[in-house]
Protein backbone atom coordinates (compact mmCIF):
# COMPACT_ATOMS: atom_id res chain seq x y z
CA UNK A 1 0.00 0.00 0.00
CA UNK A 2 3.24 2.55 0.28
CA UNK A 3 4.83 2.74 -3.15
CA UNK A 4 2.77 2.98 -6.25
CA UNK A 5 5.12 1.48 -8.59
CA UNK A 6 1.80 -0.60 -9.49
CA UNK A 7 0.51 2.17 -11.76
CA UNK A 8 3.29 1.68 -13.95
CA UNK A 9 0.99 0.88 -16.42
CA UNK A 10 -2.06 2.90 -15.93
CA UNK A 11 -2.47 6.55 -15.32
CA UNK A 12 -1.03 7.43 -11.79
CA UNK A 13 -3.14 7.32 -9.37
CA UNK A 14 -2.87 10.76 -8.07
CA UNK A 15 -3.74 12.58 -10.92
CA UNK A 16 -5.47 15.14 -9.92
CA UNK A 17 -2.01 16.54 -7.98
CA UNK A 18 -0.15 16.09 -11.25
CA UNK A 19 0.52 19.13 -13.66
CA UNK A 20 0.20 17.44 -17.52
CA UNK A 21 0.88 18.44 -20.72
CA UNK A 22 -0.21 16.53 -23.06
CA UNK A 23 2.37 16.72 -26.69
CA UNK A 24 0.03 14.47 -28.65
CA UNK A 25 -4.06 15.41 -29.34
CA UNK A 26 -4.15 10.84 -29.99
CA UNK A 27 -6.73 10.38 -27.23
CA UNK A 28 -4.21 6.76 -27.02
CA UNK A 29 -1.47 8.84 -25.67
CA UNK A 30 -0.20 6.79 -22.47
CA UNK A 31 0.58 8.43 -19.26
CA UNK A 32 4.56 7.78 -20.09
CA UNK A 33 5.85 11.47 -20.87
CA UNK A 34 3.04 13.80 -20.72
CA UNK A 35 3.52 14.85 -16.87
CA UNK A 36 5.89 17.65 -16.60
CA UNK A 37 5.71 18.26 -12.66
CA UNK A 38 5.14 16.13 -9.54
CA UNK A 39 3.11 18.23 -7.13
CA UNK A 40 3.66 18.31 -3.20
CA UNK A 41 0.38 18.91 -1.32
CA UNK A 42 -0.65 18.78 2.15
CA UNK A 43 -3.05 15.61 3.40
CA UNK A 44 -4.69 17.34 6.30
CA UNK A 45 -4.89 21.25 5.55
CA UNK A 46 -7.24 20.20 2.14
CA UNK A 47 -4.99 19.19 -0.09
CA UNK A 48 -3.35 22.58 -0.08
CA UNK A 49 -0.16 22.56 -2.66
CA UNK A 50 3.38 22.57 -1.24
CA UNK A 51 5.62 22.55 -4.19
CA UNK A 52 6.86 20.84 -7.29
CA UNK A 53 9.51 19.17 -8.65
CA UNK A 54 10.15 17.98 -12.38
CA UNK A 55 9.61 14.70 -13.60
CA UNK A 56 12.61 12.42 -14.45
CA UNK A 57 12.25 12.34 -18.49
CA UNK A 58 13.37 8.81 -20.24
CA UNK A 59 16.76 10.43 -20.65
CA UNK A 60 17.12 11.88 -17.19
CA UNK A 61 16.86 7.92 -15.71
CA UNK A 62 19.28 6.47 -18.61
CA UNK A 63 22.10 9.07 -17.78
CA UNK A 64 22.30 8.97 -14.06
CA UNK A 65 22.16 5.01 -14.45
CA UNK A 66 24.74 5.28 -17.00
CA UNK A 67 26.90 7.68 -14.17
CA UNK A 68 25.89 5.45 -11.70
CA UNK A 69 27.50 2.20 -13.95
CA UNK A 70 30.63 4.58 -14.41
CA UNK A 71 31.43 5.96 -10.80
CA UNK A 72 31.19 2.04 -9.53
CA UNK A 73 34.78 0.81 -9.83
CA UNK A 74 35.69 4.36 -8.73
CA UNK A 75 33.66 3.80 -5.96
CA UNK A 76 34.31 0.04 -4.84
CA UNK A 77 37.90 0.35 -4.80
CA UNK A 78 37.96 3.82 -2.62
CA UNK A 79 37.43 0.95 0.58
CA UNK A 80 34.84 1.03 3.50
CA UNK A 81 37.18 3.75 5.30
CA UNK A 82 37.02 6.41 2.74
CA UNK A 83 33.49 6.01 1.92
CA UNK A 84 32.85 6.34 5.76
CA UNK A 85 35.16 9.43 5.79
CA UNK A 86 33.07 10.66 3.03
CA UNK A 87 29.90 10.18 4.34
CA UNK A 88 30.27 11.47 7.39
CA UNK A 89 29.54 15.27 6.51
CA UNK A 90 26.48 14.21 5.22
CA UNK A 91 24.85 12.45 8.60
CA UNK A 92 26.57 15.71 10.18
CA UNK A 93 24.54 18.38 7.86
CA UNK A 94 21.40 16.19 8.22
CA UNK A 95 21.51 15.73 11.72
CA UNK A 96 21.88 19.72 11.66
CA UNK A 97 18.92 20.06 9.37
CA UNK A 98 16.21 18.11 11.54
CA UNK A 99 14.02 20.43 11.74
CA UNK A 100 13.78 21.14 8.12
CA UNK A 101 13.28 17.08 7.83
CA UNK A 102 10.30 17.02 10.63
CA UNK A 103 8.53 19.89 9.07
CA UNK A 104 8.63 18.79 5.63
CA UNK A 105 7.36 14.96 6.71
CA UNK A 106 4.63 16.61 8.96
CA UNK A 107 3.63 18.82 5.74
CA UNK A 108 3.23 16.15 2.76
CA UNK A 109 2.54 13.43 5.22
CA UNK A 110 -0.51 14.63 7.63
CA UNK A 111 2.10 13.67 10.07
CA UNK A 112 1.64 14.64 13.48
CA UNK A 113 5.05 16.95 14.27
CA UNK A 114 6.06 15.42 17.79
CA UNK A 115 5.60 11.75 15.87
CA UNK A 116 7.50 13.82 13.00
CA UNK A 117 10.33 14.73 15.40
CA UNK A 118 10.85 11.61 17.11
CA UNK A 119 11.08 9.28 14.36
CA UNK A 120 13.20 11.68 12.34
CA UNK A 121 15.91 12.09 15.12
CA UNK A 122 15.65 8.20 14.76
CA UNK A 123 16.50 7.59 11.43
CA UNK A 124 19.47 10.16 11.73
CA UNK A 125 20.37 8.05 14.83
CA UNK A 126 20.46 4.94 12.61
CA UNK A 127 22.29 6.90 10.31
CA UNK A 128 24.99 7.30 12.61
CA UNK A 129 24.75 3.60 13.54
CA UNK A 130 25.58 2.53 10.09
CA UNK A 131 28.77 4.67 10.01
CA UNK A 132 29.65 3.39 13.33
CA UNK A 133 29.33 -0.30 12.74
CA UNK A 134 29.90 -0.75 8.71
CA UNK A 135 33.64 -1.18 9.01
CA UNK A 136 33.29 -4.00 11.40
CA UNK A 137 30.19 -5.69 9.34
CA UNK A 138 31.84 -5.46 5.80
CA UNK A 139 35.50 -6.00 6.81
CA UNK A 140 37.55 -9.00 5.55
CA UNK A 141 36.70 -12.10 7.81
CA UNK A 142 39.29 -15.01 8.10
CA UNK A 143 37.13 -18.43 7.78
CA UNK A 144 40.69 -21.00 7.95
CA UNK A 145 44.05 -20.22 9.35
CA UNK A 146 47.06 -23.01 9.70
CA UNK A 147 50.94 -23.18 8.48
CA UNK A 148 50.32 -23.49 4.88
CA UNK A 149 47.05 -21.37 4.20
CA UNK A 150 45.22 -18.86 4.95
CA UNK A 151 41.13 -18.53 3.71
CA UNK A 152 39.02 -15.60 4.03
CA UNK A 153 35.39 -13.98 2.92
CA UNK A 154 35.90 -10.69 1.28
CA UNK A 155 32.25 -8.59 1.17
CA UNK A 156 32.13 -7.10 -2.10
CA UNK A 157 29.48 -4.85 -3.71
CA UNK A 158 27.51 -5.59 -6.42
CA UNK A 159 27.52 -2.40 -9.14
CA UNK A 160 24.65 -0.24 -9.53
CA UNK A 161 21.50 -0.58 -6.61
CA UNK A 162 18.28 1.31 -7.24
CA UNK A 163 16.30 2.12 -3.85
CA UNK A 164 12.63 2.99 -4.32
CA UNK A 165 11.19 3.61 -1.26
CA UNK A 166 7.43 4.63 0.24
CA UNK A 167 6.58 7.67 1.67
CA UNK A 168 5.43 6.55 5.54
CA UNK A 169 8.66 7.56 6.64
CA UNK A 170 10.45 9.41 3.62
CA UNK A 171 13.82 10.24 5.11
CA UNK A 172 13.73 6.92 7.11
CA UNK A 173 13.43 4.71 4.13
CA UNK A 174 16.35 6.98 2.50
CA UNK A 175 18.43 6.41 5.44
CA UNK A 176 17.66 2.65 5.67
CA UNK A 177 18.35 1.94 2.18
CA UNK A 178 21.08 4.44 0.51
CA UNK A 179 23.28 5.47 3.02
CA UNK A 180 24.35 1.13 3.96
CA UNK A 181 24.38 0.78 0.15
CA UNK A 182 26.67 3.88 -0.49
CA UNK A 183 28.86 2.31 3.01
CA UNK A 184 28.40 -1.42 1.09
CA UNK A 185 30.47 0.05 -2.05
CA UNK A 186 27.01 0.37 -4.40
CA UNK A 187 26.04 3.16 -6.19
CA UNK A 188 22.61 4.36 -5.65
CA UNK A 189 19.83 5.96 -7.83
CA UNK A 190 17.29 6.78 -5.72
CA UNK A 191 13.20 7.13 -6.01
CA UNK A 192 11.71 8.53 -3.10
CA UNK A 193 7.77 7.88 -3.27
CA UNK A 194 5.64 10.64 -5.88
CA UNK A 195 3.88 11.87 -2.21
CA UNK A 196 7.20 13.55 -0.82
CA UNK A 197 9.16 14.57 -3.35
CA UNK A 198 10.09 17.96 -1.48
CA UNK A 199 11.67 15.60 0.99
CA UNK A 200 13.21 13.81 -1.93
CA UNK A 201 14.37 17.53 -2.78
CA UNK A 202 15.93 18.45 0.49
CA UNK A 203 17.77 15.18 0.51
CA UNK A 204 19.27 15.54 -3.14
CA UNK A 205 20.39 19.35 -2.00
CA UNK A 206 22.19 17.38 0.94
CA UNK A 207 23.56 14.83 -0.79
CA UNK A 208 25.10 16.86 -3.86
CA UNK A 209 26.91 19.49 -1.30
CA UNK A 210 28.95 17.20 -0.48
CA UNK A 211 32.31 15.51 -2.18
CA UNK A 212 30.80 12.05 -3.34
CA UNK A 213 32.38 11.30 -6.62
CA UNK A 214 29.92 11.69 -9.62
CA UNK A 215 27.63 9.25 -10.25
CA UNK A 216 27.77 7.65 -7.25
CA UNK A 217 24.38 9.20 -6.01
CA UNK A 218 21.05 10.67 -8.08
CA UNK A 219 17.85 10.91 -7.72
CA UNK A 220 14.77 10.22 -10.24
CA UNK A 221 11.07 11.73 -9.38
CA UNK A 222 8.05 10.27 -10.10
CA UNK A 223 5.36 7.77 -10.21
CA UNK A 224 5.12 3.93 -11.24
CA UNK A 225 6.33 4.19 -14.67
CA UNK A 226 9.96 6.03 -13.26
CA UNK A 227 10.48 3.59 -10.96
CA UNK A 228 9.73 0.62 -13.78
CA UNK A 229 12.15 2.24 -16.13
CA UNK A 230 14.94 2.82 -13.32
CA UNK A 231 14.30 -0.95 -12.64
CA UNK A 232 14.80 -2.14 -16.19
CA UNK A 233 17.31 -0.09 -16.53
CA UNK A 234 21.22 -1.02 -16.38
CA UNK A 235 21.34 -2.06 -12.51
CA UNK A 236 22.78 -4.60 -10.78
CA UNK A 237 20.70 -4.94 -7.18
CA UNK A 238 16.89 -3.68 -6.30
CA UNK A 239 16.14 -2.35 -3.02
CA UNK A 240 12.91 -1.71 -2.19
CA UNK A 241 9.71 -1.19 0.34
CA UNK A 242 6.78 -1.03 -0.48
CA UNK A 243 3.12 -3.32 -1.27
CA UNK A 244 3.59 -6.88 -1.69
CA UNK A 245 1.73 -6.54 -5.33
CA UNK A 246 4.61 -4.00 -6.69
CA UNK A 247 7.57 -6.37 -4.53
CA UNK A 248 6.21 -9.94 -6.51
CA UNK A 249 6.61 -7.64 -9.87
CA UNK A 250 10.00 -6.88 -8.99
CA UNK A 251 10.92 -9.89 -7.80
CA UNK A 252 9.63 -11.22 -10.80
CA UNK A 253 11.80 -8.71 -12.99
CA UNK A 254 14.88 -9.48 -10.46
CA UNK A 255 14.35 -12.95 -11.93
CA UNK A 256 14.50 -12.35 -15.59
CA UNK A 257 17.44 -10.32 -15.03
CA UNK A 258 19.26 -12.41 -12.78
CA UNK A 259 19.84 -10.02 -10.24
CA UNK A 260 19.22 -9.69 -6.32
CA UNK A 261 16.35 -7.95 -4.80
CA UNK A 262 15.59 -7.12 -1.31
CA UNK A 263 12.36 -6.23 -0.79
CA UNK A 264 10.40 -5.49 2.67
CA UNK A 265 6.90 -5.60 2.25
CA UNK A 266 3.11 -5.27 3.79
CA UNK A 267 2.20 -6.47 7.20
CA UNK A 268 -0.80 -7.94 9.27
CA UNK A 269 0.43 -7.95 12.38
CA UNK A 270 -1.20 -9.84 15.10
CA UNK A 271 -1.70 -8.81 18.71
CA UNK A 272 -2.01 -12.08 20.92
CA UNK A 273 -3.44 -11.06 24.72
CA UNK A 274 -3.54 -13.97 26.76
CA UNK A 275 -5.58 -14.27 29.90
CA UNK A 276 -2.97 -13.50 32.35
CA UNK A 277 -1.89 -10.08 31.42
CA UNK A 278 -2.73 -6.88 33.12
CA UNK A 279 -4.78 -5.03 30.48
CA UNK A 280 -4.15 -1.59 31.99
CA UNK A 281 -0.49 -1.80 31.58
CA UNK A 282 -0.83 -3.20 27.96
CA UNK A 283 -3.46 -0.53 26.51
CA UNK A 284 -0.53 1.99 25.83
CA UNK A 285 1.25 -0.04 23.73
CA UNK A 286 -1.67 -1.63 21.90
CA UNK A 287 -2.38 2.01 21.10
CA UNK A 288 0.95 3.31 20.21
CA UNK A 289 1.32 -0.05 18.02
CA UNK A 290 -1.74 0.24 15.65
CA UNK A 291 -2.63 4.14 15.51
CA UNK A 292 0.83 5.82 15.22
CA UNK A 293 1.57 7.40 12.24
CA UNK A 294 -2.01 7.47 11.88
CA UNK A 295 -2.10 3.86 11.24
CA UNK A 296 0.13 3.63 7.93
CA UNK A 297 3.42 1.51 9.14
CA UNK A 298 4.08 -1.64 7.69
CA UNK A 299 4.59 -3.12 11.15
CA UNK A 300 2.56 -1.88 12.82
CA UNK A 301 -0.46 -4.27 15.18
CA UNK A 302 -3.26 -4.40 12.56
CA UNK A 303 -5.07 -7.64 14.00
CA UNK A 304 -5.86 -7.74 17.52
CA UNK A 305 -6.49 -11.60 19.20
CA UNK A 306 -7.78 -11.36 22.78
CA UNK A 307 -8.75 -13.94 24.78
CA UNK A 308 -12.48 -14.32 25.74
CA UNK A 309 -12.06 -13.99 29.31
CA UNK A 310 -10.55 -10.35 28.94
CA UNK A 311 -12.30 -9.58 25.57
CA UNK A 312 -14.69 -7.01 26.67
CA UNK A 313 -12.10 -5.09 29.56
CA UNK A 314 -9.38 -4.90 26.60
CA UNK A 315 -11.90 -3.41 24.06
CA UNK A 316 -13.40 -0.80 26.70
CA UNK A 317 -9.89 0.32 27.81
CA UNK A 318 -9.01 1.23 24.06
CA UNK A 319 -11.95 2.73 23.30
CA UNK A 320 -11.75 5.23 26.58
CA UNK A 321 -7.77 5.65 25.24
CA UNK A 322 -8.61 6.70 21.99
CA UNK A 323 -11.61 9.02 23.39
CA UNK A 324 -8.48 10.71 24.97
CA UNK A 325 -6.84 11.52 21.89
CA UNK A 326 -7.00 14.39 19.23
CA UNK A 327 -7.48 14.15 15.84
CA UNK A 328 -6.76 17.47 13.96
CA UNK A 329 -4.01 19.55 12.68
CA UNK A 330 -0.35 17.74 13.00
CA UNK A 331 1.43 21.02 13.03
CA UNK A 332 -0.46 21.67 16.47
CA UNK A 333 0.88 20.43 19.79
CA UNK A 334 -2.03 19.07 21.25
CA UNK A 335 -3.20 16.88 18.37
CA UNK A 336 -2.43 13.46 18.77
CA UNK A 337 -3.23 12.21 15.37
CA UNK A 338 -3.23 14.07 12.03
CA UNK A 339 -4.44 12.37 8.76
CA UNK A 340 -3.72 9.61 5.98
CA UNK A 341 -1.43 10.09 2.96
CA UNK A 342 -3.53 11.31 0.64
CA UNK A 343 -6.93 10.81 -0.81
CA UNK A 344 -6.68 7.32 -2.57
CA UNK A 345 -5.65 6.05 0.96
CA UNK A 346 -8.89 7.17 2.46
CA UNK A 347 -10.85 5.58 -0.26
CA UNK A 348 -9.32 2.46 0.26
CA UNK A 349 -9.80 2.52 4.30
CA UNK A 350 -13.60 3.70 3.97
CA UNK A 351 -13.86 0.49 1.67
CA UNK A 352 -12.10 -2.11 4.01
CA UNK A 353 -14.11 -0.88 6.73
CA UNK A 354 -17.37 -0.85 4.67
CA UNK A 355 -17.21 -4.46 3.59
CA UNK A 356 -16.61 -5.10 7.37
CA UNK A 357 -19.65 -3.40 8.31
CA UNK A 358 -21.37 -5.08 5.56
CA UNK A 359 -20.57 -8.43 6.93
CA UNK A 360 -21.77 -7.70 10.18
CA UNK A 361 -18.59 -6.17 11.90
CA UNK A 362 -19.49 -3.94 15.00
CA UNK A 363 -18.13 -0.42 15.12
CA UNK A 364 -16.89 0.29 18.59
CA UNK A 365 -15.54 3.65 17.70
CA UNK A 366 -14.83 5.54 14.75
CA UNK A 367 -15.66 4.56 11.62
CA UNK A 368 -16.05 7.53 9.67
CA UNK A 369 -14.19 10.56 9.03
CA UNK A 370 -14.34 13.74 11.38
CA UNK A 371 -16.98 16.19 10.02
CA UNK A 372 -15.07 19.14 11.52
CA UNK A 373 -11.47 18.96 9.01
CA UNK A 374 -10.94 19.07 5.50
CA UNK A 375 -8.02 16.51 4.72
CA UNK A 376 -7.41 12.71 4.45
CA UNK A 377 -8.92 12.41 7.76
CA UNK A 378 -10.50 9.15 9.29
CA UNK A 379 -11.29 8.56 13.00
CA UNK A 380 -9.65 5.67 15.13
CA UNK A 381 -11.57 2.56 15.05
CA UNK A 382 -12.27 -0.17 16.38
CA UNK A 383 -14.61 -3.13 14.65
CA UNK A 384 -15.36 -6.43 16.70
CA UNK A 385 -17.38 -9.30 15.63
CA UNK A 386 -14.75 -9.60 13.16
CA UNK A 387 -15.24 -12.90 10.73
CA UNK A 388 -12.15 -14.01 8.72
CA UNK A 389 -13.59 -13.43 5.52
CA UNK A 390 -13.47 -9.35 5.94
CA UNK A 391 -10.75 -7.21 4.10
CA UNK A 392 -10.05 -5.81 7.25
CA UNK A 393 -8.61 -9.40 7.87
CA UNK A 394 -7.61 -10.68 4.81
CA UNK A 395 -5.81 -8.15 3.24
CA UNK A 396 -3.53 -5.33 4.90
CA UNK A 397 -5.32 -2.24 6.21
CA UNK A 398 -3.05 0.77 6.53
CA UNK A 399 -4.60 3.29 8.28
CA UNK A 400 -5.72 3.94 12.35
CA UNK A 401 -8.56 0.66 12.33
CA UNK A 402 -8.11 -2.04 14.57
CA UNK A 403 -10.04 -5.34 14.09
CA UNK A 404 -10.37 -7.25 17.37
CA UNK A 405 -11.39 -11.14 17.59
CA UNK A 406 -11.71 -13.14 20.20
CA UNK A 407 -9.96 -17.09 21.10
CA UNK A 408 -10.31 -19.01 23.71
CA UNK A 409 -7.24 -21.77 23.37
CA UNK A 410 -3.69 -21.09 22.58
CA UNK A 411 -3.86 -23.42 19.16
CA UNK A 412 -6.66 -21.34 18.56
CA UNK A 413 -4.95 -18.23 19.10
CA UNK A 414 -1.64 -19.59 17.22
CA UNK A 415 -3.51 -20.19 14.43
CA UNK A 416 -5.51 -17.21 14.11
CA UNK A 417 -2.53 -15.36 13.94
CA UNK A 418 -0.83 -17.17 11.14
CA UNK A 419 -4.05 -17.02 9.41
CA UNK A 420 -2.61 -14.09 6.67
CA UNK A 421 -0.66 -14.12 3.64
CA UNK A 422 1.80 -11.82 5.75
CA UNK A 423 4.41 -12.62 8.49
CA UNK A 424 6.74 -9.16 8.90
CA UNK A 425 6.15 -8.65 12.57
CA UNK A 426 3.68 -9.91 15.53
CA UNK A 427 3.07 -9.47 19.79
CA UNK A 428 2.47 -11.71 22.56
CA UNK A 429 1.29 -10.29 25.88
CA UNK A 430 1.57 -12.96 28.76
CA UNK A 431 3.28 -12.89 31.74
CA UNK A 432 4.01 -16.63 31.54
CA UNK A 433 7.63 -16.45 29.74
CA UNK A 434 7.45 -20.24 29.15
CA UNK A 435 4.27 -19.48 27.01
CA UNK A 436 5.20 -17.01 25.13
CA UNK A 437 8.72 -18.37 23.86
CA UNK A 438 6.36 -21.81 22.84
CA UNK A 439 4.27 -19.40 21.25
CA UNK A 440 6.98 -17.46 19.56
CA UNK A 441 8.16 -20.39 18.01
CA UNK A 442 5.55 -21.26 16.61
CA UNK A 443 4.09 -17.63 14.94
CA UNK A 444 5.22 -17.38 11.19
CA UNK A 445 6.67 -13.84 11.44
CA UNK A 446 10.43 -11.85 11.09
CA UNK A 447 10.20 -9.90 14.43
CA UNK A 448 7.84 -11.43 17.47
CA UNK A 449 7.48 -8.74 20.45
CA UNK A 450 6.60 -10.00 23.62
CA UNK A 451 5.27 -7.93 26.26
CA UNK A 452 6.33 -3.75 26.30
CA UNK A 453 10.01 -5.36 24.65
CA UNK A 454 10.24 -3.30 20.96
CA UNK A 455 12.27 -4.95 18.37
CA UNK A 456 13.87 -1.53 17.26
CA UNK A 457 17.54 -1.82 17.67
CA UNK A 458 20.03 -1.30 14.60
CA UNK A 459 21.45 -4.47 15.24
CA UNK A 460 18.76 -6.31 14.63
CA UNK A 461 17.51 -7.54 11.32
CA UNK A 462 14.49 -6.23 9.66
CA UNK A 463 12.39 -8.68 7.15
CA UNK A 464 9.03 -10.91 7.06
CA UNK A 465 8.06 -13.95 6.16
CA UNK A 466 5.65 -15.20 3.70
CA UNK A 467 4.35 -12.23 1.28
CA UNK A 468 5.94 -9.76 3.96
CA UNK A 469 9.40 -9.64 2.06
CA UNK A 470 12.68 -11.23 0.40
CA UNK A 471 15.97 -10.27 2.42
CA UNK A 472 16.87 -8.31 5.46
CA UNK A 473 17.11 -4.90 6.29
CA UNK A 474 19.46 -3.76 9.40
CA UNK A 475 22.88 -4.85 11.22
CA UNK A 476 25.75 -6.87 10.21
CA UNK A 477 22.62 -9.54 8.17
CA UNK A 478 21.96 -5.82 6.29
CA UNK A 479 25.09 -4.86 5.51
CA UNK A 480 25.98 -8.48 3.98
CA UNK A 481 22.77 -8.67 1.96
CA UNK A 482 24.01 -6.05 -0.07
CA UNK A 483 27.04 -7.85 -0.99
CA UNK A 484 28.16 -10.26 -3.43
CA UNK A 485 30.15 -12.44 -0.90
CA UNK A 486 33.47 -13.81 -2.20
CA UNK A 487 36.20 -16.78 -0.83
CA UNK A 488 39.71 -15.96 -1.17
CA UNK A 489 41.98 -19.23 -0.10
CA UNK A 490 45.71 -18.62 -1.01
CA UNK A 491 49.46 -19.76 -0.04
CA UNK A 492 51.38 -17.97 3.45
Amino acid sequence: MRNHLATWVRMPSRQARREMRFISSSPTLSAINIMEKLVSTNPAKGYERLGEVDISSDTDIKEKVESANKAKLVWKELGIKKRIELLKPIYEEFKSRESEIVLLSTKEMGRVFKESQLAVKGHIEKVKWFLDNAESALSDEITHEDEESIHKIVYEPFGVAAVITPWNHPFGMFAWGVIPNLLAGNTVVFKISEECPLTGKLIEKVMASHQLPEGVFSEVYGAGDVGWKLVKDNINLIWFTGSTKVGQELYKLAGEKFIKAIVELGGSNPGIVFEDVNVQEIIGKIYTKRFKNCGQTCDALKRLIVHRSVLEEVVEKLKKEIESKKVGDPESPETDMGSLVAKRQLTLLEGQVKDAIDRGAKVIIGGRSPENLSGAYYSPTLLTNINRDMRVWTEEVFGPVLSIIPFETEEEAVNLANDTTYGLGSIIFTKDKERAKRVASRIESGTVEINNVLHWFPRNPFGGYKKSGMGREHGTIGFRELCQIKVISMEK
